[in-house]
């Protein structure tokens, strides 16, 4: 049989998509991604530390060390799962849809527990819970750009996405520090928002159903996708690995730089570090916005993935160059701007590439979930590396200039990959 005939006789779940999709899909997905960042950072960046320390206090950075790190570790555990899970899901509302309902839901009921909780167990078993709900409904909405997407449109809706998690941080932060008048209601506040913003697109666009006799088989030893047969997902996965921990070090110990390098509090008396880092978030996410959807389309336009890549990742690598040589109030600020230049591009352009070294169609779920493996993983990684480097081995200079050559390295390695332009 000829090819064109085999791919007439996949399923529509399956086949690889043509047809553009709408400003509306684009829209509703967003949304949903939005409202997901803005569950991870709400309670990472405010909601979880003020917990900690009102039940912690003579304790609080171990005992915040300790819920964030197993959060972590459900979510390296939790994504891949369910992505290969929803990859087998012979539902008559579609693969990805009751992923993404359960994703929300469970990331809520994680959320409304946590709210009620005064135990360093308790918040714990609440951030496990809730990790695991938000990484199922990663899992199932990252599946959703190569289902439904065409390979010369990915750019542009990875653009649109990308900009959801610079977002989410800025909106996340503002609602449980402006909006909410403390724990409690800053927890119920994100957990009942984030089912609401994934209904519309549950509800209104398309999943197609996936024939049971389509259903991959569901084994742990297809966790492991070997690089000799798959080089070019091998590479994906290495290049974006090593840009996401120069990034996890860079950003990690940020506060304290501003604190200790950069003297914030001594050159604006009456002001704190953290009013500099909101500063920063916001100068980087404007740049984000602008530059994400413009770099993918560029690059949908060019069918050009790898050299937008190199470019983005090397301007990436700037800032922390300019860190570790010019500790200055001044450099941080233009250096926030590049960063948001550099990155808001490599994550649109990169995240269309990955999407075209997918080994096989009904695993995207699966292998997607691999991927973000490099995205976590640096989060749990990156302290272990950054910490030692702060306190013995050259300070925050070696910290910034490691992180430079990580991002650079991942930048460069790109070229690796052969099947896509």
């Amino acid at each position: 049989m000829n090819v064109a005939g085999q791919a007439a006789e996949l399923p529509a779940a399956l086949a690889e998509p043509v047809r553009r999709v709408r400003p509306r899909w684009i829209a509703f997905i967003s949304l949903g991604n939005l409202v997901l960042w803005m569950g991870y950072f709400g309670p990472l960046q405010v909601l979880l530390p003020e917990q900690v320390g009102e039940i912690a206090p003579g304790n609080k950075e171990t005992a915040l060390a300790i819920v964030t790190g197993l959060g972590a570790a459900a979510a390296l555990i939790a994504n891949p799962i369910a992505g290969a899970l929803s990859d087998r899901t012979a539902s008559r509302f579609g693969r990805r849809h009751p992923w993404t309902l359960f994703g929300a839901l469970l990331g809520c009921l994680g959320l409304l527990f946590l709210s009620t909780q005064s135990t360093v167990a308790g918040v714990a078993l609440g951030w496990c819970l809730a990790e695991i709900g938000l990484n199922s409904l990663q899992a199932a909405l990252s599946a959703g750009v190569p289902d439904h997407v065409p390979v010369s449109q990915r750019g542009g809706v990875s653009g649109w996405i990308g900009i959801t998690q610079s977002l989410g941080v800025v909106v996340g932060v503002g609602l449980v520090t402006m909006v909410a008048t403390g724990i409690t209601s800053g927890y119920l506040l994100i957990g009942l928002i984030l089912p609401l913003c994934v209904l519309p697109f549950v509800l209104t666009t398309p999943d197609p159903a996936l024939p049971r006799e389509h259903r991959p088989a569901f084994s742990f030893k297809h966790f492991w996708i070997s690089p000799r047969k798959h080089p070019d997902f091998a590479w994906a996965w290495a290049t974006r690995f090593l840009m996401s921990l120069g990034n996890a070090m860079a950003l990690l110990y940020l506060l304290y730089f501003l604190t200790d390098a950069v003297g914030y509090e001594r050159l604006f008396p009456g002001e704190k570090a953290s009013d500099g880092l909101f500063l920063l978030i916001l100068i980087y996410t404007g740049a984000v916005v602008l530059t994400a959807v413009l770099a993918g389309m560029l690059s949908d336009r060019l069918g050009k993935r790898k050299v937008l890549v190199t470019i983005s990742g090397t301007i990436s690598a700037i800032p922390a160059l300019m860190l570790a040589f010019w500790p200055q109030w001044n450099v941080t600020l233009v250096g926030a701007l590049v960063l948001g230049i550099g990155f808001g591009a490599y994550f649109a352009v990169d995240n269309a590439l990955i999407t075209q070294v997918l080994p096989a169609a009904k695993g995207r779920g699966k292998d997607l979930g691999l991927i973000n493996i490099a995205n976590s993983g640096p989060q749990v990684l990156g302290p272990v590396i950054a910490g030692p480097i702060v306190a013995s081995f050259g300070g925050y200079t070696v910290l910034y200039l490691t992180a430079g050559v990580l991002v650079l390295l991942g930048a460069v390695f790109v070229w690796k990959i052969k099947s896509v332009p």
